[in-house]
């Protein structure tokens, strides 16, 4: 059985809350130089970005050290570099932390905001500026919410109890509570429990359901509904039994109720520009429950957000609510 090799620790500080990027080289390979592997690894990156950054001394081995272009590849090594951030455009919504001990930060994150660094968004996620605003460089995220919903997201505070904490989650040992906006259908029968086999391919902006075993169960309850322009509006408690991609936003659209904001359900809109924060998906991670498995300790949190278009539809649909839950 081949042992893992041990990952020593980043020469390199983070960078506006982000990690280094690490490289390990492959133990097989043909390449003569580290510059040789980069350039192929990196392609995607663009010509000369690689050799520039050799050049300026940023990418470094374990020691800290500037790596030589010409260094001579050894299999196994280790070398670190910053990536070049994006430009991105700030989300104005604040992050409201509802619980902090040694153990666990738990926030209740704002729409807009990615919960971790992934593609263009880097700098504007939750665990970048809650290690900054909190000055916890070793933070990380149990498990994730999508951009566009907000709502609470649980992080831990030291590396060697992450897995503990993300096993609630890959073992379904927490309850989870969302609240979505949606249109109103009197002919719908409420609660009801969603089973469905739903995929998510690589490269496709949505998810959807095929035939087969199901691997996504959703519980639906209608908690209120009113009167609203046209038609009706409802609030709705869901309850996922699972955590597959963009589940409950795909269950609703099945039931004919796609969430409101929504700009891939049931059909995949135009691009919403950046910085266009007007009108955020109605869907709020309202409750986490579960039982510490450091402390033993049972812990309930609950969001105080307001889903905007609930609190006030016209402003929302016209893009004018600026209430407290305003695409926060």
């Amino acid at each position: 059985m081949r042992r893992k090799p041990r990952i020593p620790p980043s020469p390199l500080p983070q960078r506006h809350g982000v990690d280094p990027v690490r490289v390990r080289l492959p133990v097989e390979g043909s390449w003569a130089t580290v510059r040789e592997h980069l350039v192929e690894r990196l392609s995607g990156a663009g010509a000369g970005v690689v050799d520039g950054m050799f050049d300026a001394g940023r990418i470094v081995g374990v020691d800290g050290r500037a790596v030589a272009a010409d260094a001579p590849y050894v299999p196994g090594m280790f070398v670190w570099f910053h990536r070049e951030l994006p430009e991105e455009v700030p989300v104005p919504f604040p992050l409201k932390v509802v619980h902090r001990d040694e153990h666990i930060v738990v926030v209740d994150k704002p729409h807009f905001l990615a919960t971790t660094p992934r593609g263009s968004h880097v700098t504007e996620t939750a665990l970048a500026r809650l290690r900054r605003e909190l000055d916890i460089p070793a933070l990380g995220a149990a498990h994730r919410l999508d951009r566009l919903t907000a709502g609470l997201v649980l992080f831990t505070v030291r590396p060697e109890e992450r897995g503990a904490y993300q096993t609630l989650f890959s073992d379904r040992r927490v309850h989870k509570e969302y609240e979505a906006v949606a249109p109103y259908d009197p002919a719908l029968t409420l609660p009801r429990t969603v089973r469905s086999r739903i995929v998510k391919e690589r490269g496709v902006l949505q998810a959807r359901e095929v035939a087969g075993e199901p691997n996504a169960v959703s519980r639906v309850e209608l908690v209120g509904h009113r009167p609203e322009g046209a038609g009706e509006l409802a609030r709705y408690r869901l309850v996922p039994g699972t955590g597959q991609t963009h589940q409950l936003r795909v269950h609703m659209t099945a039931l004919g109720v796609p969430i409101l904001g929504d700009p891939l359900y049931p059909e995949v809109t135009e691009a919403v520009p950046a910085g266009d924060f007007r009108h955020p998906l109605q869907l709020l991670a309202r409750a986490l429950e579960f039982t510490d498995p450091v402390t033993g300790e049972e812990h309930r949190f609950r969001s105080g957000r307001e889903l905007a278009a609930w609190a006030s539809y016209d402003r929302w649909a016209a893009g004018t609510y600026d209430g407290p839950s305003a695409g926060q």
